[in-house]
């Protein structure tokens, strides 16, 4: 394949997944030396538009295949423009197959894209600026081979 082609076709590919019509907002927050420290909470600020229709929350982890455990847990947080919260939870979910070691998720060589919901077909009461919060909650202060995590809102339904 010719570099021309390359770049065509990795052009092509960039176009198909930039058109993504239930995003209303996604940001990944890259951490320090693929290290989540444990009082290290993540904060993204997004605003909803349209408060007639239903939105999915999602949070979003990329990890590295050293990352020493099969899960994670993630205590998330979703507050208002007046800092009232109005849902939380401690989430756990899995990297990697229990039996077999293997990484689950999208990935590329070592690195792997997690996608895991945090709240489906929710309502906000009003259109403004809301805040999820994300913080690991496992057993270590310090997490190794954590890369970003981040956070993806996207209307329930499309148009």
């Amino acid at each position: 394949m010719t570099r021309i082609a390359f770049i065509i076709i990795i052009i092509f590919l960039g176009a198909l997944t930039a058109c993504d019509d239930s995003r209303v907002y996604e940001k990944n927050s890259d951490l320090e030396n693929k290290e989540w420290i444990a009082d290290s909470t993540k904060a993204f600020e997004f605003e909803i538009k349209d408060s007639t229709i239903s939105y999915n929350i999602y949070y979003n982890i990329r990890n590295t295949v050293s990352y020493p455990f099969q899960n994670i847990y993630v205590q998330y947080a979703l507050k208002d423009s007046t800092d009232k919260e109005l849902d939380s939870q401690l989430i756990n979910n899995n990297l990697f197959d229990a039996k077999t070691g293997k990484p689950y998720g999208d990935g590329l060589g070592d690195v792997f894209d997690h996608q895991f919901p945090i709240l489906e077909n929710y309502n906000f009461k009003s259109n403004g600026k809301y805040t999820v919060t994300l913080q690991q909650f496992m057993r270590r202060d310090t997490l190794p081979e954590i890369i970003s995590a981040g956070i993806r809102v996207e209307r329930a339904t499309v148009d």
